[in-house]
């Protein structure tokens, strides 16, 4: 393995870990900010840390990470913010998944290392729509990809919310290259809906996968702009929507619209896949599951 690599790796590794930070930051600041409202007397939410850690079938060590987790804040019911660095050999299936993507080789070298943040905001206003992001680096001996995207995922819908989600998003892709964004934007729109409801689960976002221009640097920036997308792109729409009044009827709505959430995640998710399928900590990768959901 290369020097540069290394240093690739361990760039793309720092970089989710600062993100998480200033996310961290920046949501434990919306807490505080809440003083008004039903909420307002609860006392202001902060995230439980925790370390993960994963291990290979023998017992050594396979890496791990961070799950940060808010529960029951003043603006958060629940939103889970994690960072993970893994690595170790692919399972059969998934170096079939591998070739199954056009990654040659895996079963005579199987290695991976895999980074990345994860994020899933679900709120106690009904009003404030939920959201996802995530941003992640794959490598193999025989390919490297960056991927990950975010989307909004209201249950009462702002036409004005989903246009700002949907702006900020596209300036920060433009200087990517024009039609990247309609490109992202319209990935997002077939990976996050639900075949077996027949309608998408938000009101998109921006999405990629297997990501790798020949230019890491290039695709690294992209990967980071992104990212930097994330808190321009959800927080206003927090400040605007937190101090609505809703009633049971509202909870009601988004309790429900929460199932389709759930469902999404469970059956078709890749991350969630991939993390239960490598030995990741499970309560890590279903942490982007809702407090509280409701079918009907």
């Amino acid at each position: 393995m290369t020097d540069t690599l290394e240093q690739e790796r361990a760039e793309a590794a720092q970089w989710f870990h600062s993100l998480r930070d200033e996310i961290v930051a920046s949501f434990e600041a919306l807490e505080d900010r809440q003083t008004t409202g039903p909420t307002a007397t609860l006392p202001a939410g902060r995230f439980e840390v925790t370390d993960t850690k994963r291990r290979a079938d023998d017992g050594s060590d396979a890496g791990g990470g961070v799950m940060s987790v808010m529960r029951g804040g003043r603006v958060f019911e629940k939103v889970g913010v994690n960072i993970s660095t893994v690595y170790g050999n692919l399972g059969a299936a998934a170096q079939k998944a591998m070739a199954a993507r056009g990654v040659p080789g895996m079963e005579s070298d199987p290695r991976f290392w895999a980074s990345g943040i994860s994020l899933v905001a679900h709120m106690q206003n009904p009003h404030v729509p939920a959201v996802h992001m995530n941003t992640r680096m794959f490598w193999t001996p025989h390919a490297w990809w960056f991927g990950g995207g975010s989307d909004l995922n209201p249950c009462i819908e702002y036409a004005a919310d989903t246009a700002h989600f949907h702006d900020v998003q596209r300036a920060h892709l433009a200087a990517h290259g024009d039609g990247l964004y309609d490109e992202l934007k319209a990935w997002a729109d077939d990976y996050f809906f639900i075949p077996h409801r027949g309608r998408a689960r938000g009101v998109g976002g921006i999405f990629m996968d297997d990501r790798n221009s020949g230019d890491w640097a290039a695709d690294f920036a992209l990967t980071q702009d992104i990212g930097r997308a994330f808190l321009p792109a959800f927080v206003p729409l927090v400040d605007q929507r937190r101090d609505i009044a809703w009633n049971d009827a509202d909870k009601d709505v988004q309790l429900i619209h929460r199932g389709l959430y759930a469902e999404y995640n469970l059956v078709y998710d890749r991350g969630t896949k991939f993390g239960l399928a490598t030995g990741h900590d499970a309560d890590a990768v279903l942490m982007s599951l809702p407090p509280m959901a409701k079918w009907i």
